[in-house]
């Protein structure tokens, strides 16, 4: 078995965890990154600068990038769907955007109007705009779509070619709708390689499995959501994001470092339980870490 020695993680629950919820204020939302920062993550997408008619809960995302207390070692990430987008976050001082381009044409013009080709124009401009900062792009139903069904994985590496070739500086490939397994997970890696991001939804019950092969594999950058919290409103019935606590959890058990506080972790799990109202989806945020299990 060989395991990287570190696994970093982007927590992309104040924006992927709770752009489905009902809105909450923007204290609350800046308050869960705090907490989260103060775990050990060092990269939080906070934001999302997308239309507040389309998102309702993303409403307010520059008031939550004055409103938290940064810090200098924590990189803020935007999701940004266009230039605009990427203007405001820009403005409001973020450290790096993340934009979204789909596998899937059909899931790519519900989720944000555009056709594949427009989609690559508008990550070609963004990255113009961005200058010197980084431009991570999401390809996602990376490993199938609620609409055309399964995507070979050499045309999803072809796109994300093709996304880097028009600036970007590094590629997640998001399974979306929780449709991959090892198999599916194997077969994208054998086309775009390692040294790239994954961010896995869990659907089907298979987000951490997946993780775990793609460690083994060589993969060492995931998103990851508290509380397991997520999904897309583009895709029915996408299920929640790999809780963070659950990988965190796993990784500390086969001495992978992630820097992650895991007792702290647990804690900004339940504060966000409560702000939403339900239980989180996370196994670890409700069974607890191995660690509180009784002797004997």
């Amino acid at each position: 078995m060989s395991l990287p020695a570190t696994v970093r993680i982007r927590e992309v629950g104040p924006r992927d965890g709770l752009q489905v919820e009902a809105p909450l204020p923007v204290e609350a939302r800046a308050g869960v990154i705090d907490a989260l920062a103060a775990t050990g993550l060092k990269e939080i997408e906070a934001v999302s600068f997308v239309s507040p008619t389309a998102v309702p809960a993303m409403a307010g995302a520059a008031q939550v990038m004055a409103t938290i207390d940064r810090r200098d070692d924590v990189s803020y990430v935007a999701l940004v769907p266009n230039v605009r987008g990427a203007e405001l976050a820009l403005e409001a001082g973020v450290d790096g955007l993340n934009v979204t381009i789909s596998a899937s044409p059909t899931y790519n013009e519900k989720n944000v109007n555009r056709t594949i080709p427009e989609s690559l124009e508008a990550v070609r401009a963004i990255c113009a705009l961005a200058g010197g900062l980084w431009v991570d792009v999401t390809v996602s139903c990376a490993f199938g779509s609620p609409y055309e069904g399964d995507i070979p994985a050499a045309e999803v590496a072809a796109l994300g070619k093709r996304a880097m070739e028009a600036g970007a500086t590094s590629l997640t490939f998001a399974d979306t709708t929780g449709v991959a397994t090892p198999r599916l997970v194997y077969e994208l890696l054998d086309q775009v390689g390692t040294n790239v991001r994954l961010h896995l939804h869990d659907t089907r019950g298979t987000a951490l499995v997946n993780a775990y092969a793609a460690c083994e594999a060589g993969v060492a950058d995931f998103d990851t959501s508290v509380g397991g919290l997520g999904g897309s409103p583009f895709a029915h019935g996408a299920g929640g994001n790999l809780g963070t606590e659950d990988l965190v959890h796993l990784l500390d058990d086969l001495g992978v470092s992630t820097g992650v506080d895991l007792e702290g972790l647990l804690g900004v799990s339940a504060l966000v339980a409560e702000l939403v109202g339900h239980p989180p989806a996370s196994a670890v945020a409700s069974a607890g870490p191995r660690n509180r299990l009784a002797p004997g």
